[in-house]
């Protein structure tokens, strides 16, 4: 049996976007009451945990990634109470809870920044990254916002800029100031006294700067730009060496991890978007005194082939050593995995494939709420667009709010996300409302029928667990690796196309693995498999 302390290790995680997962108040927002609702659903896919984006006190800017109290629930989702009621239900049903940190900046509406703007020599003056104007009144260097424009707002009040990644209304702690991080692990431990099974921490490679501010250099012509950030944002444009993934950050994860082994069982994910996000989260989560896990964006973005999948995990298995990574094919910030890589091909066929392969992988992975369906990316008009992201690089880039719109409980006009009549958040995309939960529950080909399967495949097979992986030759269309345990060796195949393909099988078999109801056939030692088929075998 697995030690329970490592549940992690291996461990399927499910995102749940509270705005958008069940509202059960009937306001048109989700809320903790309606996921509460829906925990048995969540448990009966066969994960092992959830993890909750942001539902902490905001004003909502940039929808709970703008914290102004980092101990306190937003009215619009519930109180503490209600949370604490959610943590005892998914406990009782064998699900981990994990939650949102987002402590490398915080609303400029926490006390903390109403304090550091008043003045220089207030007692919280230090604890934002403050710089003075260029001579010129200029800002003090070329950083740049992820969400467009200068990193850097002018205060008048103190004269000078503050630095901020995001919105300016998300001003940038300073954490090379020792109270910063003692305050942000203070209140991590806030949640864990309450009982918490772990964090994801946003940005994570966000919490330090570089002191002298010096400029980032730009791309050369011809090299690869940022992973995580649309093309159409000049962010891309630069190497981000200065303004984050600075090397004073290792020592605050190796605090952060102390803090975390004080509560066994407890575990981290961080989110890394880098320039160079393998060797990132290789660095992050090696040696067993930082994070536990991180998740990169190199599935998350728009290559998708047999190949280029191909070319990650060599890349990650030549960086990694012990380092743990947790994989995802989509998530809050992305376009569908459905619709990004799925465009075109088998709207059932494709997302369970995809699924197969995501599941096989060495490492944790994280599943998207409507992953599981199969949903597609959802179409939201200008006019209905609430993500500011999206708002500011509209057309090229409409935002994020395509990936999250309501979950389809069932195919009635609200989804059954709200109760009738009342107007969600976020439009329900009526191509969803086919997909829905009650719709896909007892169809047996449905891709919700299908993760159940492979998720039951993977539990049952302790080398898809936490197995090692390498890498097998099956030519350019396919892709193909081992995983092995000492109590088991697997081949592991598939074919992510809407072509037959066969290969030649790499190494010799001794039995073809069933319970995934995916086909293939294999004569002597050629393996045939139809469009998006996916084979496992014993070795």
């Amino acid at each position: 049996m697995q030690d329970t302390t490592t549940w992690w290790r291996g461990g399927v995680i499910y995102q749940i976007y509270p705005r958008s997962f069940m509202d059960a108040n009937g306001d048109g927002i989700g809320d903790l009451a309606g996921i509460t609702e829906k925990l048995d659903y969540v448990a009966s896919l066969g994960v092992d945990g959830i993890w909750l984006s942001p539902f902490f006190t905001s004003p909502m800017l940039d929808f709970g990634y703008d914290v102004s109290d980092y101990r306190d629930v937003d009215p619009m989702f519930g109180t503490l109470e209600d949370f604490k009621t959610l943590l005892a239900r998914a406990h009782a049903l064998g699900l981990k809870v994990m939650i949102d940190q987002v402590i490398s900046h915080t609303s400029d509406q926490h006390p903390w920044f109403q304090e550091s703007r008043v003045d220089r020599t207030n007692s919280r003056a230090d604890w934002y990254v403050w710089a003075d104007p260029r001579p010129d009144g200029t800002p003090p260097n070329n950083w740049l916002s992820i969400f467009g424009g200068a990193a850097w707002t002018f205060d008048p009040r103190r004269r000078q800029y503050y630095l901020h990644n995001f919105l300016t209304s998300q001003p940038d702690l300073n954490f090379h100031h020792p109270e910063v991080r003692a305050a942000q692990l203070d209140n991590m431990r806030f949640w864990l006294e309450l009982g918490v099974d772990g964090f994801r921490l946003d940005t994570v490679n966000f919490y330090f700067h570089d002191q002298a501010l010096r400029d980032n250099p730009p791309v050369p012509a011809g090299e690869a730009k940022t992973l995580g950030a649309p093309e159409a944002n000049p962010y891309t444009w630069q190497r981000h060496v200065f303004d984050l993934s600075r090397p004073e950050n290792l020592d605050f994860l190796r605090e952060l991890r102390a803090l975390m082994d004080e509560y066994p069982g407890t575990t981290t994910v961080g989110e890394i978007g880098d320039d160079n996000p393998l060797e990132r989260m290789a660095e992050y989560t090696a040696g067993g005194d930082k994070l536990h896990m991180a998740y990169t964006f190199d599935l998350l973005n728009k290559p998708h082939s047999a190949a280029y999948l191909r070319e990650v995990l060599e890349r990650f298995q030549r960086l990694a050593g012990d380092a743990w990574p947790c994989w995802a094919i989509s998530n809050h910030d992305v376009e569908r995995s459905a619709s990004r890589w799925g465009a075109g091909e088998d709207p059932v066929a494709y997302p369970a494939v995809m699924l197969a392969m995501l599941f096989s992988l060495r490492g944790s992975v994280c599943l998207y709420q409507g992953e599981e369906l199969g949903l597609p990316e959802a179409e939201v008009p200008f006019e209905r667009i609430q993500d500011p992201y999206g708002k500011v690089l509209w057309p090229e880039f409409k935002g994020r709010d395509g990936c999250r719109t309501p979950m389809p409980w069932s195919d009635a006009e609200s989804g059954g996300f709200t109760a009738p009549g009342v107007e969600p958040w976020l439009p329900m995309e009526a191509r969803h409302l086919p997909l829905a939960v009650a719709r896909q529950e007892d169809d047996s080909s449905s891709v919700l029928s299908a993760t159940r399967r492979l998720l039951a495949f993977r539990a049952a097979h302790p080398a898809l667990v936490d197995g090692d992986l390498e890498l097998v030759e099956v030519g350019d269309e396919l892709l193909g690796f081992v995983r092995a345990t000492g109590e088991e060796r697997l081949l592991c195949l598939f074919n992510l196309t809407g072509q037959a393909r066969e290969a030649r099988l790499p190494l010799p078999v001794t039995e073809a693995l069933e319970g995934h109801d995916f086909r293939h056939e294999r004569d002597d030692e050629t393996l045939h498999l139809p469009p998006y088929q996916a084979a496992w075998f014993r070795l």
